[in-house]
């Protein structure tokens, strides 16, 4: 009797034990589950302030972009402004710097030119051979004297001399000239009557000279300029005709002389040349010495 009481306090309190467990065992699954349910809406509350900071920081980030965008946009269009500003400016100051300025004057180194002068003969039309003859049937004209006029164009090639000397003009001068010597007795020209002249004629000897020649002329940039000519090609025309009926020959001139600008380009001049030819045409010499003067433009 007494073990079964004994067991049966040890089954009671062996239930107690379990149950007093039991309870423990639900109380504390029941916290554990408050507590994971406590952290899971924290977290889903924390997550929700994450994804709101991330909206916001996603908005002032966009806005920064605009602020940026627009600060680069005013500042590109200021640096524009600057630009044109500074542009419309300078040509300002260009324009004032051209009306402050004096008109560049370009550099007049051609000239034309109106020559005339005196001229003499090595030998007249009567004794062309050296011999004093009546000069032919053409033309009796004894004056070695004479006058002549024309002009002249030269052009400037350079002024350094081709790089041999500074201040020194090359150019290339073309000319004409008209000279007259006189008249002389026309054999050709007069009527005969019974073997005799009834009526004597004469002929004006005159001539044309046309030239081309190189042109040395010293101090360029200078008012006073001499010049030489050493060597240039010349071709005669006979206005009365060699006794062969010839009218033309070639020659050579040298020559020499000097002209002043005295103003804006307007130059005075003087010159002295010799006219040789290495042969006559058919007994009329045309060798001779001319000076004379001119007066020259500028352009």
């Amino acid at each position: 009797m007494t073990l079964n009481k004994t067991k049966l306090a040890i089954g009671v309190a062996a239930a107690f034990s379990l149950t007093a467990m039991t309870a423990h065992a639900d109380a504390a699954s029941a916290s554990a589950k408050r507590t994971a349910d406590e952290a899971a809406q924290k977290a889903q509350a924390l997550e929700a302030q994450l994804q709101q900071m991330s909206s916001m920081m996603q908005s002032m980030q966009a806005e920064l972009n605009r602020v940026k965008a627009a600060s680069e946009q005013a500042a590109a269009a200021s640096a524009k402004a600057s630009t044109a500003s500074a542009k419309v400016e300078e040509l300002d100051q260009w324009m004032a710097s051209v009306k402050s300025t004096p008109e560049p004057v370009s550099a007049k180194d051609n000239l034309v030119a109106v020559r005339g002068g005196w001229e003499v003969l090595d030998h007249a039309r009567a004794n062309s051979n050296g011999a004093l003859d009546p000069g032919g049937v053409l033309s009796s004209n004894a004056n070695a004297q004479g006058y002549y006029f024309g002009g002249a164009f030269d052009y400037n090639v350079n002024n350094d001399l081709f790089g041999v000397m500074d201040d020194t003009s090359f150019q290339v001068e073309l000319g004409f000239e008209y000279s007259q010597f006189g008249r002389g007795a026309n054999a050709l020209s007069a009527t005969y009557l019974g073997g005799g002249v009834v009526n004597p004629s004469t002929s004006t000897d005159a001539r044309l000279r046309l030239n081309a020649s190189p042109k040395i002329k010293f101090n360029h940039g200078g008012k006073l300029r001499p010049w030489l000519i050493p060597v240039g090609l010349e071709i005669n025309i006979l206005g009365v005709p060699s006794n062969a009926v010839s009218v033309l020959n070639s020659g050579m001139q040298f020559g020499g002389g000097a002209e002043y600008d005295i103003w804006r380009g307007i130059v005075l001049g003087t010159d002295v040349r010799y006219h040789y030819a290495t042969s006559n045409v058919d007994g009329v010499n045309t060798n001779g010495v001319s000076t004379g003067g001119y007066i020259g433009f500028k352009f």
